[in-house]
């Protein structure tokens, strides 16, 4: 598991969800969304990979609170930067006050 990943146990006590439904998910989409071997994900790949809209996301990269690059016209979000982006989420609580 990469350094800043978070455990899919913890990523599914985020959610609400049950861990066994989320991999469950997880490996259904794995086979037919995205290449999970791409370390620069589009904006919209980046927003599917947490579960929220393109323009969300955008919004976390306009702020600087998601890393990001230009490559020539491209804006790419570094992979690792969406784990570090939920991990500075989870220890800073922000998921235990959704209602």
């Amino acid at each position: 598991m990469p350094k800043n990943a978070l455990p899919v146990s913890q990523i599914a006590h985020l959610l609400g969800v049950p861990e066994e439904n989320l991999r469950t998910l997880m490996a259904e989409r794995t086979d037919s969304h995205g290449d999970p071997t791409l370390v620069g994900l589009t904006v919209a790949e980046a927003a599917r990979r947490i579960g929220i809209g393109r323009t969300k996301m955008y919004e976390y990269v306009t702020s600087g609170e998601i890393a990001s690059v230009k490559i020539g016209s491209l804006r790419r979000i570094p992979a690792e930067a969406v784990n570090e982006f939920l991990a500075r989420r989870l220890s800073a609580g922000d998921l235990a006050a959704a209602a």
